[in-house]
């Protein structure tokens, strides 16, 4: 703790003498970082709109151990959060990421201004995004990343639904020559210190010697490269590929529970068991994309472009450590208990292509953009207990898919209205078709054989952590939307800036929606400006949470009861009140300031969003009265479940504040210096409820304790960033820190409640250009090894969850690597 204050005190000191040594030598002219996101007059940078724009060129993305583009995101920007939960099934290998406290969905995600398709995956476990269904952004390889440009500020009206926080618009290396090659291998390198329970009285095996531990893991190996091609004279095509090899991290606390029985004399066996039997961290992947992107110049007016993508991810998570004792264990397969393992396939593909061109006036754009993510299934070193000891133990579990095809012609031209600059008029048209599937695993990753335990009651069905996906779930389903918007910009006088849009949409499958946005800028002089804004956006029902379903059999008293996560449209959820998913509705309000002084910038803007009607997955009602009400209503064998539900109204209040300073000394280098803190705070004010379920006593509830805090106090309250980046001649070095504030993670009561400590992580990497061409890098990510507030025994009843998974920055210690770069 000691050495990392004064890291921090001397990192804080060197920018203080840079920026004194170098007062007199700033250069007076603005850096201009030219924009595409939040406005559509061209040659506008991020601080000259009327909304919040961060940009994060490629280059910063490689300034860092792990390398993806959600991870390279959240240490770049104070209001964006990435999560790296475990045990949590597919949400293991599609992990969310969230900006501004608000639901990863609640984010619009564009790829060239493009809108991006998103997962295939709905997080249906217990974890930050439980619920939503969003764009996996490490499905781009930071290879290919010229820029991101990130809105932080409401945008429905002008890109349609998820707009809610912002937008995250990736621009793609745009390059006819040159290309880069680099080779990093990186590993955890760090100690753990757990909590643990008491053995048990005359156990013949101890566990308090093993609660802290060294690991180095997490092995993980990542070659990348992009070169740019002429394409003729007159165009281009950029290609990048990415090879990822990363291997899990382990991070449980030792077992203290007994292996073999749970009564009389201790089993020799107990002595030497392994009691780091689980599997809690990262998790194992092998992954390969390529991208390309391209453009060609027809005439000087016309200009051809396109990019496509490919990405297959074999990720192998685990679920919770099944004991020998366990009555979903068979000791004749697996005597001294089992690990089940979760292993999707994820295969990701986009297809893009359009014409840029000009129709008198008017500079017009055409595209054609196609999306598709699939996830696929197999459950490992597990099994089928219902099939007795002849059970398989690898599973086809099955999986979904969800597919995007949008098209959108739009239009641009400056007007003269005798204001102090041209309207900037821009008009489109938006086409969008999605489609969603869930398809069936084998029947033994569902079905129950028969076999009973020694007591002759019945087992559990299907393959342990993971029952597949069975005919009655499948679906295939879609919908088609059709949008058009109006976007108006203007300077009305020489200090004043206005923009204005209007947009409507019309979906197949819940209806119509008009969105509005205004926003202004007063420009009091060159150096300081007010900025505000006000919009009403919307996000539609995705299709997975309109379809998702999975179903298990569980046996109560000796009864099979199929518990279910059904659609909302299905007989047994509209019996419980269910009704067909509507849209989310928000009213942004936001305003701030920019200050800009030769190479210094600093911006601060606060923002209020009023969410209504969003979009939450229910808890599980699996009640007495539950299942006696679905039999009275002619539902035999159903013991409850849960569904997506509209309802819960929330309203979240905040400060972003983001200050920039470069500037070059005659004998220290060159410095940028970063200093970023987001402020938030989100109230739940309304919780859903239906009269079927209200009526009964006691009366189930919907949205429970846990979901409600989880949206309060889930993610930090805080969050501050700090980084130095220094160059010189052929040397160079990053020191960064980010403070996480303080987080709880909620329990049924608050006598389970547990507060996560706030968090100081410092990230440090040092450069050498050993040529011209060739660099040389070092560093270690969470240098000084910080881990979450541990959990409790009480709280980690099992041994495997040792840290929760609400930790906004994981819980895999330190990680050490190094990096061969090669520029041609």
């Amino acid at each position: 703790m000691r050495y990392r204050h004064l890291l921090f005190a001397a990192a804080s000191a060197a920018s203080l003498l840079a920026v004194e040594t170098a007062a007199a030598q700033a250069s007076d002219s603005e850096v201009t970082e030219v924009i595409v996101t939040g406005t559509r007059v061209a040659n506008r940078s991020a601080l000259q709109t009327a909304a919040p724009v961060d940009v994060i060129g490629g280059a910063e993305l490689s300034k860092a151990g792990i390398t993806e583009v959600n991870q390279a995101l959240s240490v770049a920007l104070p209001s964006f959060n990435f999560p790296r939960p475990g045990l949590a099934d597919g949400t293991d290998t599609i992990r969310p990421a969230t900006l501004r406290g608000l639901a990863p969905d609640q984010t619009l995600v564009l790829v060239n201004s493009k809108r991006r398709h998103s997962a295939s995956l709905v997080n249906i476990n217990g974890t930050i995004g439980r619920g939503s269904s969003a764009v996996d952004m490490n499905t781009i390889p930071a290879a290919m990343v010229q820029s991101i440009e990130v809105l932080r500020d409401g945008a429905s009206a002008q890109y349609g639904s998820d707009a809610i926080a912002g937008v995250i618009n990736v621009r793609l290396r745009d390059a006819r020559e040159g290309g880069n090659i680099t080779a990093t291998y990186g590993e955890r390198i760090t100690k753990v210190k757990t909590l643990v329970d008491a053995v048990p009285a005359g156990a013949n095996y101890t566990v308090d010697d093993k609660k802290n531990y060294s690991r180095n893991d997490g092995e993980t190996i990542n070659l990348s490269g992009w070169v740019g091609l002429p394409l003729g004279e007159a165009g281009h095509v950029t290609i990048a590929a990415e090879f990822l090899d990363q291997k899990k991290t382990i991070r449980t606390a030792p077992d203290w529970r007994r292996q073999y029985s749970t009564s009389g004399p201790f089993d020799p066996r107990e002595a030497t068991f392994d009691r780091y039997n689980a599997w809690f961290g990262e998790p194992d992947i092998e992954q390969w994309t390529l991208f390309a992107n391209g453009g060609y110049d027809v005439s000087d007016t016309t200009r051809l472009y396109g990019w496509a993508s490919y990405q297959n991810r074999d990720s192998t998570s685990a679920g919770f450590f099944r004991r020998a004792l366990d009555d979903r264990n068979i000791t004749a397969i697996y005597p001294d208990g089992f690990l089940p393992l979760i292993n999707p396939d994820v295969e990701d593909l986009s297809l893009a292509g359009g014409v840029e061109w000009k129709l008198g006036e008017w500079d017009m754009d055409t595209s054609l953009v196609y999306g598709r993510n699939r996830m696929e299934f197999t459950i490992r070193n597990t099994l089928n207990r219902s099939l007795g000891p002849t059970s398989k133990t690898v599973f086809d579990a099955g999986g979904f898919e969800y597919d995007q095809l949008v098209g959108n012609i739009s239009a641009v031209r400056a007007f003269d209205m005798g204001l102090a600059s041209p309207l900037n008029v821009a008009a489109g048209v938006e086409v969008r078709r999605e489609g969603y599937e869930i398809f069936a695993g084998e029947p033994d990753s569902y079905r129950n054989g028969g076999v009973l335990l020694p007591n002759g009651t019945p087992t559990a069905s299907g393959a342990q952590v993971f029952p597949g996906f069975r005919p009655s779930n499948e679906v295939d389903k879609d919908r088609t939307s059709v949008g058009a918007y109006l976007d108006l910009e203007a300077n009305l006088t020489d200090k004043l800036l206005a923009s204005a849009a209007v947009r409507f949409e019309h979906y197949s499958d819940f209806g119509e929606t008009v969105t509005g946005k205004v926003a202004l800028r007063y420009d009091i002089n060159d150096a300081f400006a007010i900025r505000g804004s006000i919009q009403n956006g919307f996000r539609a029902p995705s299709l997975q949470q309109q379809y998702f379903a999975t179903t298990s059999t569980n046996f109560i008293n000796g009864v099979p009861f199929d518990i279910t996560t059904f659609p909302a449209t299905d007989p047994v959820a509209a019996a419980l009140g269910a009704q067909p998913l509507d849209a989310e509705e928000s009213i942004n309000y936001a305003a701030g300031v920019v200050f800009r002084s030769g190479a210094f910038s600093l911006t601060i803007d606060a923002y209020r969003i009023e969410v209504e009607d969003r979009i939450v997955l229910s808890e599980n009602l699996t009640q007495a009265n539950v299942r006696d009400f679905l039999t009275a209503q002619g539902f035999i064998g159903i013991g409850g479940g849960r569904f997506f539900i509209n309802g819960v109204d929330t309203t979240t209040k905040g400060v972003d504040i983001i200050a920039n300073y470069k500037v070059t000394t005659d004998e220290m280098g060159q410095f940028a210096l970063t200093l970023g803190a987001n402020f938030n705070d989100t109230n739940v004010t309304k919780v859903p409820a239906t009269p079927q379920l209200s009526a009964l006593n006691p009366a189930p509830v919907l949205f429970d304790r846990i979901n409600v805090l989880t949206f309060e106090e889930g993610s930090p309250d805080s969050k501050v960033t700090g980084s130095v980046d220094w160059t010189m001649g052929a040397w160079g070095a990053t020191v960064r820190a980010t403070r996480y504030g303080k987080v709880l993670v909620p329990g049924t009561t608050s006598a389970l409640d547990i507060e996560l400590d706030s968090a100081i992580l410092v990230d440090l990497e040092a450069r050498w250009n050993v040529v011209e061409n060739v660099r040389l890098t070092v560093g270690a990510d969470n240098v000084f090894d910080e881990y979450p507030t541990k959990l409790p025994p009480l709280l980690n009843s099992t041994s495997n969850t040792p840290f929760s998974n609400y930790s906004p920055f994981g819980r895999s210690g330190r990680f050490v690597y190094g990096r061969v770069s090669v520029n041609f």
